[in-house]
């Protein structure tokens, strides 16, 4: 029966995708707006009607949603599944994803991701990383927020693997705060290397205070990076119930070392 389901769901989705690439063009003609703020806007729109088609998910948001996202940040989040994409785009917030450039690749959806502005970033390139680093700077001067995933893949586990700087020392260099989203429950709605949806996924998402930047300096960004890392670990750990060294290793190897470890 969850096949039947799953099959549906897919038809549904690959509809929406289909029905949206046009319909993004449309509003990509008529944006003025430097920043791409409408037709980013619109594109987020999509993960929200995706992530509502799927009876399988019961998403619960906290924190405040009610932010100015003309008041630009830097987002950060944990990173588990693709369904955090949608589901992270159920905020009513325009912000330019930082995404690896494999994605913009894909047909249609990669066609998307660059109406709507998004920023591709390839692996392990300095001068890629430069790039990345003055597109961000761009929309934030343009008052839009962008948005990282640390990680930079997927957590294998479900727990917090190690952070990249960047985003925390583009938040710095360019005195914007950090605004952290926490995420629970999305490594379980598609399992891997599966194409068939599990069945009543409650998904966690959690807005945590902002954190401003101002009183950091340049090479502050392993002590920002850590605060953040922190207030999720702390997070998902109220949330499962365990100790924060279930969720985060760098956490247990501090315990362990008795002592602060560098992420490096």
């Amino acid at each position: 029966m969850q096949h039947i389901a799953s099959i549906i769901i897919w038809i549904a989705v690959g509809l929406l995708v289909i029905f949206w690439l046009p319909l993004l063009a449309v509003v990509r003609l008529l944006d003025r707006d430097s920043a791409r703020y409408k037709t980013g806007r619109m594109f987020r729109r999509l993960g929200l009607l995706i992530s509502r088609v799927n009876p399988n998910w019961k998403i619960s948001i906290e924190g405040d949603t009610k932010i100015d996202d003309r008041h630009p940040y830097i987002i950060v989040s944990n990173h588990m599944s693709n369904a955090d994409i949608p589901v992270i785009s159920n905020l009513p917030w325009e912000m330019k994803w930082v995404a690896k450039k494999e994605l913009f690749e894909i047909p249609i959806v990669g066609w998307m991701m660059k109406l709507a502005g998004d920023i591709p970033v390839s692996r392990g390139s300095k001068k890629q990383a430069l790039m990345v680093f003055k597109r961000c700077k761009y929309y934030l001067d343009r008052n839009t927020s962008v948005m990282f995933f640390p990680e930079g893949t997927r957590s294998r586990t479900g727990n917090l693997t190690r952070f990249a700087s960047g985003a925390f020392d583009l938040a710095i260099r360019e005195k914007k705060p950090i605004l952290p989203l926490v995420l629970d429950g999305t490594q379980g709605c598609l399992p891997k290397k599966s194409w068939v949806f599990e069945k009543d996924v409650h998904v966690k998402l959690k807005i945590l205070d902002p954190i401003p930047t101002d009183d950091y300096e340049k090479g502050d960004s392993t002590l920002l990076m850590q605060a953040v890392r922190d207030q999720m670990a702390e997070q998902l750990a109220e949330w499962r119930g365990v100790d924060v060294t279930a969720v985060d290793y760098a956490a247990d190897r501090r315990q362990r070392d008795g002592g602060d470890v560098s992420e490096g």
